[in-house]
């Protein structure tokens, strides 16, 4: 393996040897995406920015966690996974806690957002192989219009591959160094006369980053996903998915004062979730362009890593905060038609219900449930073939966070065919989870007043946006250009605090709990280049820029003059400051740049810089960089197709990218890792 500063010529020269093709591989038209509005659009006639991952481009990175590939994805920040899962955030704006609750997840229409992980995705629970992923749709901007409270910020869209592509079976093995022992079986085939299936199991294990300090890392996964596709007539179709993912990882502490101890707050456990799902949808054909589509999903997420603390008297004492579970059953109806000439419009309803059970969390209250009702229509007109017009509207009604109206509203201008300007604006509301409004967890007897309790009374986060965008499509040239100028303001953003005092001599502590505190202010831009300059190569650029700015909320202020509340000293208020103007690096770049060789052969190098960013408030890792490589080489053998690739991440070396800050030295240090793997289909 040539070293990182050659491997980029040895790439251009190889492009060099290539000619212009008169066939546009990669960019022969813009794609078309349904996950804005969900109407079939193309990306000019979209109401927001979106970035289109194509299976090519999965494969090319070089990941091995599906949360990696969005470092990929102007204004989108990662980390890797240790002894926390690992986080995807857009814009920055994050929680304490492990999860992503600002940021809708869908695969094939399933949420993967779960009232068991506070309303957010687990991304150690991705219940997707990656071979089984055909495209993925990343809206840059809110869309709570078509996909609810979540979908706060932005919706990342898995679309799996269709079963009436796979056939035969596939097995692939991968083996490395830290650890790295990954195993996926794939079948697929045909059922009766109408239907088709696929069937996958994977298991993903490695040792972790290095734990050179207080802390222990490991990681294994398991999963096991289906799919049936089932004709009932020429107007009826049927899909069913369902499957299960288990996830097994290292949480504790070696005691800080002498490391050699562990710490009995903290001791080193296994924390054990799992997910399971099922989902049924129905799709009826009704005219040209006109269909209706009915779906029902159930799920059930778990977890535990609980322990018995010495810091609580019985029976509190027995803990198990990841714990225990979290059910969702959901059923939505969508209809999608043309109502006049040149107009299309797509309408339709939800119910959901969820429910929570946690021993820890939960104390006492036993199940918590919330039901949320909700419907929304997106219409599409255009005029004149130079303007494309998009609104829509969403009301949803919860039964623990009240009534929301959601907006949106999107003036397209087509320039000409090459070039399109898009103005727009929309409003969003971010619910918070049913621990947030219920949570109960007590501390050393029942006259005790709760270390965290409940918010009722906490207001739903908002979020006004308004954008303008350009879009490039130079299909002469094989190339187009994405620009996103954005200007977010979020009100009532809520984070946990003590907002009195936690003193015995000023009237006994007052619990944690989430409060609306700050109003935050982001402008920025992002910007996304693709070009295909030769038939064999393949180049993508990103780039975001983006500041935000930190005020206190009416009820924030009101906490501040609270004597000895988390926002009365100086101290504590700088790090919920930080925790809000620091969440989102200042500059972010990423470029891929894959080249088919001769021979079978083919290279890939991603590069990425991230600014300094703080994850939480106590958590921060300073500016990096970071080069990933991949060699492939496709082969046959007889009838029999396979590959045979060679992956090495970090290849300039160590780096932080969640925990560096303090004077705990060696966190979280992602070093390089590298393995091979074989693949064969038959």
């Amino acid at each position: 393996m040539p070293p990182p500063q050659r491997i980029l010529p040895l790439i251009l020269l190889g492009a060099l040897s290539s000619a212009f093709a008169d066939d546009d591989i990669f960019f022969a038209e813009l794609p078309v995406v349904a996950s804005v509005s969900r109407l079939p659009q193309r990306l000019a006639d979209a109401p927001a920015s979106v970035t289109v991952i194509d299976r090519e481009m999965i494969r090319s990175s070089g990941i091995r966690s599906l949360s990696d590939i969005f470092r990929l994805v102007p204004g989108f920040q990662t980390f890797a996974h240790s002894d926390t899962a690992a986080r995807v955030n857009y814009h920055g704006v994050t929680d304490d806690n492990d999860f992503s609750p600002r940021l809708q997840v869908l695969i094939d229409g399933r949420s993967l957002h779960s009232p068991l992980f506070r309303n957010g995705m687990n991304w150690a629970l991705v219940p997707v192989a990656l071979e089984d992923i055909e495209r993925i749709e990343v809206v840059r901007g809110s869309n709570s219009v078509s996909y609810g409270t979540n979908a706060f910020l932005g919706v990342v869209n898995i679309i799996t591959v269709d079963p009436s592509l796979v056939r035969g079976t596939s097995v692939s093995a991968s083996s490395g160094s830290q650890g790295v022992r990954d195993h996926t079986v794939r079948t697929g085939g045909r059922f009766g006369d109408h239907g088709n299936f696929r069937l996958t199991y994977q298991k993903v294990k490695d040792d972790g980053l290095d734990d050179d300090y207080d802390w222990r890392d490991s990681y294994q996964n398991r999963r096991l996903d289906a799919r049936f596709d089932y004709a009932v007539s020429m107007r009826d179709s049927l899909e069913l998915n369902l499957g299960r993912v288990e996830g097994s990882f290292t949480r504790g502490r070696l005691d800080t004062v002498v490391p050699a101890v562990e710490d009995l707050e903290n001791p080193f456990r296994d924390l054990e979730e799992s997910s399971t799902w099922m989902q049924v949808r129905w799709l009826r054909a009704l005219a040209d362009g006109e269909d209706f589509s009915l779906r029902y999903t159930f799920s059930e997420d778990r977890g535990d890593d609980g322990f018995i603390s010495p810091k609580y008297a019985a029976p509190y004492n027995d803990l198990n905060e990841s714990g225990d579970r979290g059910l969702r059953h959901e059923i939505e109806a969508v209809h999608n038609f043309s109502p006049m000439e040149n107009t299309r419009l797509v309408w339709g309803g939800s119910w959901r219900r969820d429910a929570v059970t946690s021993n820890t969390m939960l104390r006492d209250r036993g199940e918590e449930t919330r039901q949320v009702w909700r419907a929304f229509a997106n219409g599409e007109w255009n005029p004149s073939k130079w303007v494309t017009v998009n609104l829509g509207a969403a009301s949803e009604r919860d039964s623990l966070a009240g009534v929301h109206f959601s907006p949106r509203a999107s003036l397209a201008f087509h320039v000409n065919p090459e070039n399109t300007l898009r103005l727009g604006y929309a409003r969003a509301w971010r619910t918070a989870s049913i621990q947030a409004y219920r949570a109960n967890f007590r501390q050393a007897d029942v006259t005790t007043k709760g270390d965290l309790a409940g918010n009722p009374d906490l207001p739903a986060e908002r979020l006004d946006t308004w954008e303008i965008g350009y879009l490039g499509d130079w299909r002469a040239w094989r190339m187009s250009l994405d620009v996103r100028h954005f200007r977010e303001r979020v009100t009532d953003r809520s984070l946990q605090l003590r907002p009195g005092p936690d003193t015995l001599a000023k009237g006994g502590p007052v619990p944690i709990s989430e409060q609306s505190i700050q109003n935050l202010a982001i402008r920025g831009y992002e910007l996304q280049f693709k070009w295909q300059p030769f038939t064999n190569t393949r180049l993508l650029l990103n780039h975001a820029s983006m500041r935000v700015d930190s005020e206190l909320s009416d009820n924030g202020r009101a906490i501040e003059l609270v004597d000895d509340s988390n926002l009365y000293f100086p101290a504590d208020m700088e790090k919920y400051v930080a925790l809000a103007e620091q969440s989102a690096p200042r500059r972010t770049s990423s470029i891929l740049l894959s080249q088919l060789l001769p021979g079978g052969f083919d290279i890939s190098v991603a590069r990425y810089w991230v600014d300094a960013i703080k994850w939480t408030r106590n958590t921060d890792a300073d500016k990096y960089h970071r080069t990933d490589v991949r060699l492939g080489y496709r082969f046959n053998l007889g009838e029999h197709k396979g590959e045979l690739a060679y992956t090495q991440q970090s290849v300039d070396g160590e780096h932080v990218e969640q925990r560096s800050a303090g004077s705990k030295p060696n966190q979280r240090t992602v070093d390089r890792r590298h393995w091979v793997t074989l693949t064969l289909a038959f």
